[in-house]
């Protein structure tokens, strides 16, 4: 492991850096994510995998399908100019954010529709008291 190109990474190392479990790293390999190479039924990650991985997490914690992190690599293997792929990238954070803007108006509603039925219980808990 003298150099970071050449690097490889056992199912373990990655879990445990990324913390996350092996199953989920079996996961991003059927799914066709990361691309172990094997010796005997032991898999070996390079660092291509292993920046991939963290990319498949980061694109999980800002919203992204598997589907999505998925083409985003095969636009990438495809063609290795970054104009390419960063207007993609652009129209998936574009999608992304119309899609968090329309859940937090969603989100808004419901908080405005619970606070009325909110405020209705405590006029009819004061009613009741008040009548007793």
């Amino acid at each position: 492991m003298s150099n970071k190109n050449t690097a490889t990474y056992s199912i373990g190392e990655l879990a445990k850096e990324f913390d996350i479990t092996t199953r989920s790293i079996r996961f991003y390999e059927d799914q066709g994510l990361i691309h172990p190479t094997r010796k005997g039924q032991t898999r070996i990650y390079n660092q291509r995998d292993k920046v991939r991985l963290k990319l498949i997490l980061r694109g999980k914690r800002l919203g992204f399908s598997l589907a999505e992190t998925g083409r985003l690599f095969e636009l990438y293997d495809a063609d290795k100019s970054s104009v390419t792929q960063l207007n993609t990238i652009m129209d998936l954070i574009a999608l992304k954010k119309d899609e968090l803007n329309q859940q937090l108006e969603d989100i808004k509603a419901v908080l405005v529709e619970l606070t009325g039925l909110e405020n209705n219980c405590r006029n009819a808990l004061t009613e009741i008291e008040n009548n007793k």
